[in-house]
């Protein structure tokens, strides 16, 4: 008797393997994993000198930076149509870069990409992407596991003030979004005494524990929260903002009470050891519901 097919195999199969693009952190792996238990061939593309991800029981192929013409080589080979860009990779200068005949061939649109901020950047990278034939997905499209959930994850509870903080930073963000500045930033007593431009959201941390230990914040310990919004009309598929367990310790000696970020608009590699080191901490997570406009 012949074997029968479900229809989630079957799509699987007519899409071909999934290429994950993968930068530094934890991230990469975690989708990687959840397309694997849902049932779709992967193939990891680590970018090198910024993966860092065990590789062992993985077909893999290393890529890198400036060479797009080998990377759509080695995607078409390993049959991938669909692609995900996950993980950290910092922009390097041109001078360190050796392009291949394929990129060197697109100069002048890699010249202009790198005039603008990181979602103009992003953007451009899709475009090329697309215009190869391939299609971009968004982490949270291949794994919905890793979005943030909505409410108090964990042990402790905002209180009625940081509520307060939470809000002026909602507006804030919404606010800078469009600007294209960044992510995420700090209000203490609804005052805003941070917000993360392109050294990230831990060496924004890093900054506020340092403000601390030389006076120029007085306010006690466990005082304040880091928000971290999508920045309005991003391109989820490319640059959804993330947290984990490092950000939950950076939070902690920066002296935080906790941490908010959008519900479904965040992804969060492993939630459980994200509650755990919270919890330790004595910090809050809570994930905001999204304006009505932009749930999906």
């Amino acid at each position: 008797m012949a074997s029968r097919t479900s229809p989630e195999a079957a799509a699987h199969a007519e899409r071909g393997a999934l290429a994950v693009i993968c930068g530094g952190g934890t991230f990469p792996l975690a989708v990687a994993e959840a397309a694997r238990r849902a049932g779709r061939e992967v193939v990891l593309f680590p970018v090198r000198g910024f993966a860092d991800i065990p590789l062992e029981g993985w077909p893999h192929v290393w890529v890198p930076i400036g060479q797009f013409g080998r990377l759509k080589r080695e995607l078409r080979r390993h049959g991938c149509r669909d692609v995900v860009l996950i993980g950290n990779v910092l922009r390097v200068r041109i001078r360190d870069i050796r392009f291949d005949w394929t990129t060197l061939t697109m100069l002048p649109r890699v010249f202009s990409m790198l005039r603008g901020g990181d979602d103009h950047l992003l953007k451009s990278v899709a475009r090329i992407f697309e215009e190869a034939g391939f299609r971009l997905l968004g982490a949270h499209e291949v794994a919905p596991e890793i979005l943030m959930p909505p409410g108090q994850l964990g042990a402790v509870a905002p209180t009625e003030g940081e509520l307060g903080d939470i809000e002026v930073g909602r507006h804030a963000l919404t606010v800078t979004g469009p600007l294209d500045i960044g992510q995420g930033l700090v209000v203490m007593s609804r005052h805003i005494v941070a917000m993360e431009a392109a050294e990230g959201t831990d060496l924004m941390l890093a900054r506020i524990a340092e403000l601390r230990r030389i006076g120029r914040i007085t306010r006690p310990a466990r005082c304040g929260a880091l928000v971290k919004l999508p920045k309005a009309g991003q391109d989820r598929r490319l640059d959804m903002p993330s947290l984990g367990v490092r950000t939950v310790e950076g939070a902690a000696r920066a002296g935080l009470a906790g941490i908010a970020v959008e519900a479904g608009g965040v992804i969060v590699a492993d939630v459980a050891a994200l509650v755990r080191a919270a919890d330790e901490a004595g910090l809050f997570i809570y994930g905001l519901e999204p304006p009505t406009e932009t749930k999906r």
